[in-house]
């Protein structure tokens, strides 16, 4: 099974999810997002950010592949990039952290190590470009597949509470090196993107 992780661009956007490609809730302010909607604009909204982002930060996304079908994606950016978070009651996101915006792996995926796989590379380039963390809004009444991540699994896999708040805390996980990615840490980011790994912790290489 051939597994590959790619930068996001506006090539393989189209290899998103309908409901995520066209989606613009991160992108756009409320009322923007709002208008968007109104207008059945939401799909070129989401290529005309991506387009500014690559332009001005470079790639904001991860796409996974499992042979050559995509698994999923993770969705990340510095703050001044993301309208709608303002709009939140616990913003802003810290200047030295990037913001994990949403992520997601497909259900008939789940269960391969595909989160952990992707985890590893959005640190890894999260550190490279000189951020010191990852932060996110999570849902404390989180009840099912959402643009917001989870609270409660947010904080399960190390990310501490900075802004509390009765729906939307903002949560940080500090990156200070690439050695503070432990197994234990990688695991528990599989199960926050419903990828667990299944297979025994020791196996043959």
């Amino acid at each position: 099974m051939g597994r590959r992780l790619v930068p996001l661009t506006l090539d393989n956007l189209p290899d998103l999810p309908g409901r995520c490609r066209s989606c613009v809730f991160w992108e756009l302010d409320p009322v923007s997002g709002e208008a968007a909607l109104k207008a059945g604009r939401p799909g070129p909204e989401k290529e005309a950010w991506i387009s500014a982002v690559l332009l001005e930060w470079g790639s904001c996304g991860r796409v996974v592949y499992v042979d050559d079908v995509a698994a999923g994606f993770a969705l990340y950016a510095p703050p001044a990039y993301v309208p709608r978070a303002m709009a939140f009651p616990t913003s802003p996101v810290s200047p030295d952290a990037v913001q994990l915006m949403t992520a997601l792996i497909l259900p008939q995926f789940q269960g391969q190590g595909l989160g952990r796989m992707m985890v590893q590379t959005v640190a890894k380039d999260v550190l490279r470009r000189g951020f010191k963390a990852i932060e996110a809004f999570g849902d404390a009444r989180w009840n099912g597949p959402a643009c917001v991540l989870p609270a409660d699994h947010l904080l399960a896999v190390g990310f501490k509470t900075v802004r509390p708040h009765p729906t939307y805390p903002r949560l940080r996980l500090e990156l200070r090196t690439t050695l503070s990615w432990k197994e234990d840490v990688e695991l528990a980011l599989d199960r926050l993107l419903g990828a667990v790994q299944k297979e025994p912790a020791l196996r043959p290489l």
